[in-house]
């Protein structure tokens, strides 16, 4: 199964890994995506590309347990409107609660989180379907680290967990991890999780007013290539002009397999690629005020002109007049 997250979801790894020695720009270029990424939480990521951005973020500054490490600095209702939300429920277990009704829907695909109460204890984990293995274990590391926090919200933050459940090799491993999360950790779990006392699901924390989370887009549901090809794409958008073999080679399969892939499902690399390009430009004119000729650059057109016949053909207007009819904005300040 294939999931996608939010790009929000990386945490702040920008000034971790620089004020580490290392560079973040070395990284998304080893794995291949845009740097402007981390200035667009919103967008939808392959879990299999933030696994791998995790993988050679932690090569880059030489830690092992890179997803552990950071995982110190992250803050679960920093985690997009979905991560406000849970931590605005009024009890440690209605949170748990929103997290597992919401997760899938808003922040992340392809995860099963699972709460389990026995003897006076609690368990909460996390588990990632996504058959990406290149980088799993520092996500896994980084995944249990939000479920810390996410208990923290509301039992304070020098709680510790019980025990964390670690998915980790052995007890050098454990220990390793132990000095990180600073509380027990057990090693060769089936799945990442975090054990504390069933009492706490009853703390109330310090009580907020959270945005709903729907006030984002919710992670669009992928049944086929079309919706990976779209997700993809809007992430090259951001340096230019989609090119399918790099959305190809995301998805690990050649072009004309994708090809072929996307005519099995009635469209094409180009019919997807103008679906997202309209949706965009449609976006940009009616609430910003950015000119007709900026907007073509974003999206990866030559020259105004280009996108103005496109804009066209596809609306039966031009960019200007769509704009007269769809919206009255004031002047940039």
């Amino acid at each position: 199964m294939n999931g996608y997250t939010r790009a929000s979801a990386l945490g702040p790894i920008t000034d971790f890994v620089e004020t580490r020695g290392g560079s973040i720009e070395r990284v998304f270029n080893r794995v291949d995506l845009p740097l402007a990424l981390l200035d667009n939480p919103d967008l939808p990521l392959p879990l299999t590309e933030q696994f791998k951005i995790l993988s050679e973020a932690g090569r880059e500054i030489g830690d092992p347990f890179f997803g552990a490490a950071i995982g110190r600095f992250v803050r679960m209702d920093k985690l997009s409107a979905f991560g406000a939300w849970v931590c605005g429920a009024p009890t440690l277990a209605s949170a748990i609660d929103r997290s597992h009704r919401g997760l899938n829907r808003f922040l992340q695909t392809a995860t099963v989180l699972q709460l389990r109460v026995f003897g006076g204890r609690a368990r909460w984990s996390i588990e990632f379907l996504d058959p990406g293995n290149d980088g799993r274990f520092q996500n896994e590391l980084l995944g249990v680290s939000y479920l810390i926090d996410g208990v923290r919200s509301f039992a304070g933050r020098s709680w510790t967990p019980t025990i964390v459940r670690s998915t980790c090799a052995g007890a050098t491993q454990a220990a390793a991890l132990e000095k990180v999360f600073e509380a027990p950790v057990m090693y060769g779990a089936s799945a990442s999780a975090v054990e504390f006392d069933a009492a706490l699901l009853s703390a109330t924390g310090q009580q907020k007013v959270y945005a709903d989370p729907t006030v984002a887009p919710p992670i669009p549901p992928v049944t086929g290539h079309r919706e990976d090809v779209a997700a993809l794409s809007a992430i090259a958008l951001l340096e230019g002009r989609p090119k399918i073999d790099w959305v190809a080679s995301k998805l690990q399969t050649s072009r004309r397999s994708l090809q072929r892939s996307l005519e099995a499902e009635g469209v094409s690399f180009s019919s997807v690629l103008d679906g997202l390009l309209l949706d965009r430009a449609r976006l940009l004119l009616k609430t910003t005020n950015r000119g007709v000729t900026d907007i073509a650059f974003q999206l990866g057109y030559s020259d105004a002109a280009h996108f103005s016949r496109a804009f066209r053909r596809w609306t039966g207007v031009m960019p200007s007049q769509y704009r007269n009819d769809n919206c009255k904005l004031a002047p940039d300040a």
